[in-house]
């Protein structure tokens, strides 16, 4: 496959694309089946479009046509003229949605950048709601502990930005990877400025302690307190948090920050009229003391925080700093950001792959483990891909640059860890929904405390202390935090084992899974498949033959394609030209080769097309119970050739079986291939049960099949020709390497190929959705709790803040033992 550089268009935006197949993603789509079906219908009425596959619920669309009568660029020409008119036509059920937004005939995106400010979880919750009340930002996702934001609609970037610095806030681009470690150098200065600012409070906190503690009725040190709370409360980390309460206050919302200001700013601004008379009390080491508390858990949750991001951090430093430019026979160190496309790069022994490229010259061994998840180190030499981040070896290569930026493999696998990150479990939106409301509740009941004790005849100043207490005990951000800091944690946990997380949402669905479906070439076999029967009933010569399948093949992407070309190529037989090429997925491919019609596939396939077999069915037959896959190879619509391939079955497959049979989960097998061949690897790893002979529909229709009788199902691919099948599941799990269509299809990727990491996968959630209902559990209860408690007047407004600053720690520290399962 080859994947395209990212074209500019309108209305759709290019995926990959071969000579006669493009993958598209329309997101005027809006994932709606209906309008789905007509795009197919109206595309279809043009003779030179071949096929149109629609994965509705994505907004993807795959379009074979052929190229001879409908050039490609008059294909996109095309489709932008049809797309066109098809947004402005938009179907009922979305034309209101469409009226609300300023770029409605625009292409809808994805922004994802960091954050700068954020001093706590309910930070978080207020730009959502700040960026979710433009009605063009169609989905909003800030996560806390990563200090990412995901917008997803029709504002560009500079107008999100503009939003986020309007609310207080710093937004940073992180579309490469020397704009994340810039991210994260930030992320540190403001760990170390905030254990700087810890430490002032601190100096600032302990005379105004003492003289509360010793000099109660004394004017002099009462002014002195006066003086240094000052700056800790108003100035410093105070000021910050007054700051941020006004401009919440402004967009009418409140949070913790107002709680803080509210409690520490009454409790000096009531201790001013003390000064005066030494009888009034003074609440000027409660104002610092909640200052000073509020400080300690931000910085213990900064401290945490920067262990949360280490997995990533980890692999965002996979890319170096520089790298050196060959121009002539002239070399220069130039920074990463400096390398354009088609440079060309000396890499030396040790060095690290600086970009995405292609090898010009030279012999190396490569380690890659990262990003394909090969095991051993590569061998790379004229022409082979090289990816960013890998490590060189002991030979010298010159490359040449093919992507930089946001557009190599490793920048695309941290984008996608920061989008999980970024993504909220379903439980969090329920959770974000309650803690909105609960600021405004705690402020009712602290004024309730106040009221209640100064009607029951306390003084005016105990009852005050009580009210601050109710406000500063309650504790919003816990439950904020309780989704993010576990996600945060597993991600980059998963990430640390090759296995990298799409979609955030699939950590709570496969906590839950009860079924999961593999498919078998691939994905239970090695993906190594090698010719080992062949047997001729044409009039044509054995290698005249090959070559006409090899020929054909040449164009697929299938792994028994792959191998069927290997083979031809192994014998030094030359290709042909093949022209008219059209891939049917999971059946078989056609295509004119020297004047004949081609036709290589799977026996249904071939039934369909009314192809007479009966000539081969004993061999076919004895090939099959062999567990060998079977590629029937059609000359001018008579069956000419019977071609037998074997594959290994992928180590870890049976004990995988094992262990989810015991956790009580189905197993099925859902292929395209033959019964008899499918049954012998099923047997090998224990499977359950196998569904054999099926098309892209049926596999479709039977896990929706599953679905309507209520079971939560998983499909295990290769990533490339059940790309279908696997957006009809519930949770996608993708074999192989994180490199191509992968990325696009998946919700995990298991990059070393490791099948048995499927199990690993399926505890890490479980472990995740564990922590997750502890800490909302923690949270809630901390607040049932304490605030009741505070209300009776059983806590002073010191231990309240302390309190308060180490429920959010609490939360954290657990979510990290998700680093030592």
């Amino acid at each position: 496959m080859n994947m395209s550089k990212t074209q500019e268009f309108s209305h759709f935006i290019i995926k990959h694309q071969l000579q006669r197949r493009i993958r598209i993603i329309v997101p005027s789509l809006f994932r709606d089946k209906e309008r789905a079906t007509i795009l197919q219908i109206v595309l279809l009425k043009r003779a030179a479009i071949e096929e149109v596959s629609c994965v509705w619920q994505i907004n993807s669309l795959t379009i074979y046509f052929d190229p001879e009568q409908l050039p490609k660029e008059n294909l996109f020409k095309l489709l932008e003229t049809v797309l066109a008119n098809f947004s402005k036509k938009p179907h009922a059920s979305i034309s209101k949605f469409s009226a609300h937004h300023k770029h409605p005939d625009g292409p809808k995106q994805d922004v994802v950048f960091g954050i700068g400010g954020m001093s706590c979880a309910s930070c978080a919750l207020f730009l959502e709601m700040v960026l979710s009340r433009n009605l063009n930002n169609q989905h909003v996702s800030i996560n806390y502990i990563s200090e990412t934001g995901n917008v997803s609609g029709y504002l560009t970037k500079e107008e999100i930005f503009k939003i986020v610095h309007d609310s207080g806030y710093q937004a940073y681009s992180i579309d490469t990877l020397a704009e994340r470690k810039l991210l994260l150098k930030f992320s540190h200065n403001h760990l170390l400025s905030t254990k700087k600012r810890l430490l002032i409070i601190t100096l600032l906190d302990v005379p105004v302690l003492l003289a509360s503690l010793f000099f109660k009725t004394s004017k002099r040190m009462r002014l002195i307190q006066a003086l240094f709370s000052f700056p800790v409360v108003f100035l410093g980390g105070g000021g910050e948090i007054f700051k941020k309460s006004w401009i919440q206050a402004k967009q009418g919302t409140l949070n913790m920050d107002t709680l803080v200001a509210i409690g520490a700013g009454s409790a000096y601004m009531v201790s001013i009229p003390a000064l005066f008379n030494v009888r009034k009390h003074a609440y000027f080491e409660a104002a610092t003391a909640i200052i000073g508390f509020v400080q300690v858990g931000r910085y213990l949750e900064e401290l945490a925080k920067s262990k949360m991001v280490h997995d990533v951090e980890e692999l965002v430093n996979m890319q170096p700093q520089n790298a050196t430019l060959l121009e002539g026979r002239i070399e220069s160190i130039i920074s990463i950001d400096k390398i354009a496309i088609d440079n060309v790069l000396l890499i030396r022994p040790g060095e690290r792959i600086p970009v995405d490229g292609i090898v010009l010259s030279g012999l190396s061994s490569v380690d890659e483990s990262m990003v394909t998840g090969a095991n051993a180190p590569c061998i790379k030499e004229k022409g082979h891909k090289l990816f960013d981040g890998s490590i060189n070896g002991s030979g010298v290569l010159r490359m040449q640059a093919t992507a930089i930026g946001k557009d190599t493999v490793l920048a695309g696998l941290v984008h996608m860890i920061d989008q999980t990150q970024s993504s909220k479990l379903q439980i969090q939106k329920t959770v974000d929904i309650i803690s909105s409301h609960l600021t405004p509740a705690i402020m009712f009941l602290s004024v309730l405390t106040f009221g209640g004790w100064v009607i029951r005849g306390e003084a005016v100043a105990h009852a005050f202390a009580n009210a601050i207490s109710v406000l500063l005990i309650s504790c919003p951000c816990a439950l904020g935090l309780a989704t993010p800091a576990a996600t945060s944690v597993s991600s980059g946990q998963a990430a640390k084992r090759k296995i990298y997380i799409r979609n955030g949402n699939a950590l709570e669905q496969m906590a839950v899974i009860d079924t999961i479906i593999f498919d078998k070439t691939g994905t239970l076999t090695e993906g190594h498949a090698k010719v080992v029967g062949y047997l001729n009933i044409s009039d044509l010569q054995d290698d005249y033959l090959l070559q006409l399948a090899a020929s054909v093949e040449f164009n697929s992407e299938h792994l028994l394609g792959k191998a069927v070309v290997e083979y031809v190529r192994s014998l030094d037989l030359p290709l042909f030209q093949a022209t008219k090429f059209h891939s049917i997925p999971d059946q078989g491919v056609r295509a004119e080769v020297n004047g004949h019609g081609i036709m290589l596939g799977n026996e249904s396939w071939l039934q369909q097309q009314k192809i007479d077999m009966s000539v081969v069915q004993d061999t076919a037959a004895n090939w099959a119970k062999q567990g060998n896959n079977l590629i029937y190879l059609v000359v001018d619509n008579k069956l000419a050739a019977l071609l037998s391939l074997t594959d290994q079955i992928r180590k870890g497959a049976r004990q995988l079986m094992i262990d989810l049979h015991k956790q009580g989960i189905e197993t099925l097998m859902l292929t395209g291939d033959t019964k008899a061949s499918a049954q012998v690897v099923a047997d090998l790893a224990g499977i359950e049960s196998v569904t054999a002979n099926a098309s892209p529909a049926r596999k479709i229709q039977f896990i929706r099949d599953l679905q309507t009788r209520g079971r939560v199902v998983a499909m295990v691919g290769d990533g490339i020709n059940d790309a279908p099948a696997l957006a009809a599941a519930n949770v996608s799990l993708v074999v192989g390497n994180a490199t191509g269509i992968a990325i696009e299809t998946a919700d995990y990727i298991l990059v070393d190929s490791d099948i048995s990491k499927v199990a690993e996968v399926l505890d890490l959630s479980k472990q995740t959705l564990t922590v997750v209902q502890q800490n909302l559990f923690w949270a809630f209860a901390y607040n049932a709790i304490a605030i009741p408690v505070a209300m009776t007047g059983k806590l002073s407004p010191m231990i309240s803040s302390a309190a308060m600053a180490l429920s959010s720690v609490s939360v954290i520290a657990n979510s990290l033992r998700l680093n030592k399962k």
